[in-house]
């Protein structure tokens, strides 16, 4: 067994202890990861049970500012329903630009396999690359570029979660991403299609190499999701990335990019970026393999 495999199973084992007083808990099928600004949806789950990174055995925590690093358990419960969906959150999520290996930074999404999650929504704050783009605009990520210069399947392979050469020409659930666009459109959600390129950060991208994304076929730029992504397709997992546009790529605008607007932005349109959580959660639960 690799050093990773044990890293992870070691995890697990101290998160099932951790919430072995909460069974429902343990039938949780639906993850997702929280980016920049919807931290606090996990505050509307009932019945919690929160597990710190810190509390983890050998675990990496997480360096950055809004980002608390811990899964949260709990039981999401929409009005027009009466009973709770199972679901556990990362509230806060490991980066590469923290200094942490790609391996690393997806550890919590090999855990969340173990535990039962078979579909993940995982989110982001990203720069508007497309010019049809503002800050505030919501968009369904459709594919992606790896321009991180590194790769979470690197290394020995974990025969355990997927195959040595994973295919990867469908990572984003089409079917997912078909009923999200159309339920976004019925509930009054303007709801974008695009392309996420992942750079390694933590600067924000030159004007140079956003002229670069675009004409590669990018609509936006960020610094996560990819290696989570990657490591969700192998695991066997469904995907849907969902991005906001907190602010327009560096080059685009005549004014500098300041981390302080990508939190505001996120603010502003953390209403219907809810909203359309929520319509999500309750499409994969719909559609669990």
């Amino acid at each position: 067994m690799t050093a990773l495999m044990q890293k992870i199973d070691k995890a697990v084992s101290f998160i099932r202890a951790k919430i072995a007083s909460s069974p429902r808990r343990m039938d949780a099928q639906i993850g997702l990861i929280l980016g920049s600004g919807l931290g606090d949806f996990t505050d509307s789950l009932k019945n919690q049970t929160r597990v710190s990174f810190r509390e983890i055995p050998e675990f990496p925590l997480s360096t950055v500012e809004g980002h608390e690093g811990a899964f949260v358990f709990g039981e999401y419960c929409p009005a027009e329903m009466n009973y709770g969906i199972p679901v556990v959150t990362l509230r806060g999520r490991l980066h590469y630009y923290e200094g942490y290996s790609q391996q690393e930074t997806t550890l919590p999404v090999r855990i969340m396999k173990k535990l039962g999650v078979k579909t993940l929504l995982i989110t982001n704050a990203a720069g508007g690359v497309n010019l049809d783009f503002s800050a505030g605009v919501l968009m369904l990520i459709n594919d992606h570029i790896n321009f991180s210069g590194a790769n979470p399947l690197l290394g020995a392979n974990l025969d355990e979660f997927g195959p040595r050469f994973p295919d990867a020409s469908e990572i984003y659930s089409k079917d997912l991403r078909v009923k999200l666009k159309d339920a976004a459109l019925k509930n009054g959600i303007d709801l974008r299609e695009g392309v996420y390129l992942m750079a390694s950060g933590p600067n924000y991208e030159t004007p140079a190499e956003v002229r670069f994304f675009r004409a590669a076929g990018a609509d936006a730029v960020g610094m996560s999701t990819v290696p989570e992504a990657l490591a969700a397709s192998h695991s066997g997992l469904k995907v849907i990335g969902i991005s906001c546009i907190t602010n327009m790529a560096s080059g685009i605008l005549d004014r500098k990019l300041d981390h302080l607007e990508v939190i505001d932005t996120a603010n502003k349109v953390k209403n219907d970026f809810t909203r359309l959580l929520q319509i999500a959660i309750n499409i994969a639960n719909e559609n669990l393999p």
